[in-house]
């Protein structure tokens, strides 16, 4: 058993860079389980949770991850988001190690995912980055985006602007990175090279007028049927659509109410990012191309960080063994 503090230690964004990387393109070329995702939503609590797993071919594990974000934890002086993940032998099925994360595996992945989008999606030089959310997977984005891409300038938008100050003065200190504070949406949006929206949202928040040539857009909140961030018509606008996964962004993703919509038809989206990370498919071949990376969230990711956290805390001799509750040999 490993707790948040030494998972932490284990993996940062550049391992979960790599990992992920390593996972789409594994998924591409058929080498990976893949099961769908169970979605759980209790509104009475304000709370979704989301369970998802996969198998690696050739790794000596599979994983199984939930990660839950209760909305009204703010109020109650709570984190928001927790979540663990579970490690299995391949082999025998049994439980190898829990991972008690805390939601970090996810956030770290997730903000992975996000980075290998734009470094296969994104123009080289990017002279203005727009963060669109204040909240700890915005964090993640930005922190993660600097390991492919380092702008020029960076805006980040907040629905509260108390929040959207206090992520300009954390990530400038953490970081080393000017940022500054978008009054609107528009004004963050307009004349970015790199968009990357994190909120909650259930109806647009970027409009397909403020999109630019060249522009890259990833957009990761929309991780359910009733979420939005995107005006469908900016999914008509791009000249390159690409899902992480088609099947569940046919159902949770921007993709989703684009083909609702009937801006875009399934066929329309160019590619999977697997398939780019694998070089079966082209990622961006001009720097006036419109880009679009719909992020749902694909459980390769959980796998992937999960498999190399326990890996590395078995090499180092790290955790707890539930067996003996002694050190881990």
């Amino acid at each position: 058993m490993l707790s948040e503090s030494e998972v932490r230690g284990l993996c940062g964004p550049p391992e979960a860079l790599a990992a992920v990387r390593a996972a789409f393109a594994a998924l591409a070329r058929g080498q990976a389980v893949l099961p769908g995702v169970l979605h759980l939503d209790l509104p009475h609590a304000r709370g979704e949770v989301h369970v998802k797993g996969a198998h690696l071919l050739g790794s000596p594990f599979y994983s199984i991850k939930e990660a839950a974000g209760f909305w009204g934890n703010e109020e109650r002086g709570l984190p928001v988001g927790s979540g663990l993940v579970l490690v299995f032998d391949a082999v025998t099925g049994r439980p190898r190690a829990i991972l008690l994360d805390n939601g970090y595996l996810t956030e770290l992945r997730t903000g992975a995912a996000g980075a290998l989008a734009a470094d296969l999606l994104a123009r080289r030089h990017v002279r203005k980055a727009a963060i669109i959310g204040a909240g700890a997977q915005a964090r993640y984005q930005l922190e993660a985006l600097l390991g492919v891409r380092r702008p020029e300038r960076t805006v980040v938008y907040g629905r509260r602007p108390e929040r959207a100050a206090a992520f300009a003065r954390e990530m400038e200190e953490r970081l080393a990175l000017p940022i500054d504070v978008a009054r609107t949406v528009r004004e963050a949006v307009e004349g970015s090279d790199v968009v990357i929206t994190a909120t909650t949202a259930r109806e647009p928040v970027v409009r397909a007028e403020w999109v630019g040539a060249g522009m890259h857009i990833t957009a990761v909140g929309a991780d359910s049927p009733e979420k939005q961030e995107l005006e469908a018509a900016v999914l008509g606008r791009a000249d390159l659509v690409v899902a992480d996964r088609l099947d569940q962004c046919l159902r949770l993703g921007e993709i989703h109410h684009a083909v609702a919509q009937g801006t875009l038809r399934p066929d329309d989206v160019d590619a999977e990012l697997g398939a780019l990370a694998a070089g079966l498919a082209p990622g961006r071949t001009s720097d006036h191309q419109i880009t679009v990376a719909d992020l749902t969230g694909v459980g390769v990711q959980d796998a992937a960080v999960a498999d190399f956290v326990v890996a590395a805390a078995l090499r180092l001799g790290l955790g707890r063994d539930l067996a003996t509750q002694g050190p881990t040999r």
